[in-house]
C-alpha cells in the first residue's frame, strides 16, 4: 500500500471522527434523528428495541455525496 494513500485515509478518518464529535457535542440541532418516520422503536416492560432504519439511510446518503465529491479533489 502506498504511505500516500495511508496517510490519505488517516488524515480522512480522524477528520470524520472530529466532524462526529462535534456533531455530539452539538445535540440539540440534530435531536430528529431517531424521531423520523421509519426509525422502529420498541419498548416493552422489561424489554426495548430501537432500529434507526431511515436515519442510518440519510446518514449514509450524506456521507456517500460527501466522500464523492472529496474523491472527485483528489483525482
Amino acid at each position: 500500500m502506498d504511505k500516500r494513500f495511508l496517510g490519505f485515509v488517516l488524515i480522512s478518518a480522524s477528520f470524520l471522527l472530529a466532524v462526529m464529535g462535534i456533531l455530539l457535542l452539538l445535540e440539540k440541532p440534530f435531536s430528529f434523528f431517531g424521531k423520523l418516520p421509519g426509525d422502529i422503536r420498541i419498548e416493552k416492560e422489561n424489554f426495548s428495541i430501537y432500529i434507526p432504519i431511515t436515519s442510518m439511510a440519510l446518514i449514509s446518503l450524506i456521507l456517500t455525496l460527501l466522500l464523492n465529491i472529496i474523491s472527485r479533489f483528489f483525482k
